[in-house]
């Protein structure tokens, strides 16, 4: 998908007016989630240091522990990436997050990591 995809640049478009009012800080990082087209990745960031404090991705999981993740739906995967990305967060004393959907609609998979990630314990 190249840099001059409508597509690309819509969603461009609304990942900067989220990110116009969405904004991490060391007491609050924000909770960044990218989704590919097969996997989905999340990451607790510390915009005032520019620095990743935790990430998961399914990609990750699944070269990992291949049994966690094997025979599920994209969007079951995703509830593992936000409970996995949530548990990092909390060992690294984080506990309430900024959530940042990055120009995606807060549905499906978008929506499965954010409730995989509150029943793991962060708040948002």
């Amino acid at each position: 998908m190249g840099k001059t995809n409508p597509l690309f640049l819509a969603r461009k478009r609304r990942q900067a007016r989220v990110r116009k009012h969405v904004n991490g800080t060391a007491e609050r990082p924000r909770l960044n989630v990218y989704r590919s087209l097969n996997h989905i990745y999340a990451q607790v960031i510390d915009d005032t240091q520019g620095i990743t404090l935790a990430s998961a991705s399914s990609l990750e999981l699944g070269s990992k522990s291949p049994e966690l993740l094997k025979d599920k739906s994209r969007t079951e995967q995703a509830t593992e990436v936000g409970k996995a990305v949530a548990e990092r967060a909390l060992d690294a004393g984080i506990t309430q997050v900024v959530f940042d959907r990055g120009g995606y609609k807060y549905h499906g998979r978008v929506k499965a990591l954010a409730e995989g990630s509150r029943e793991a314990g962060l708040k948002f």
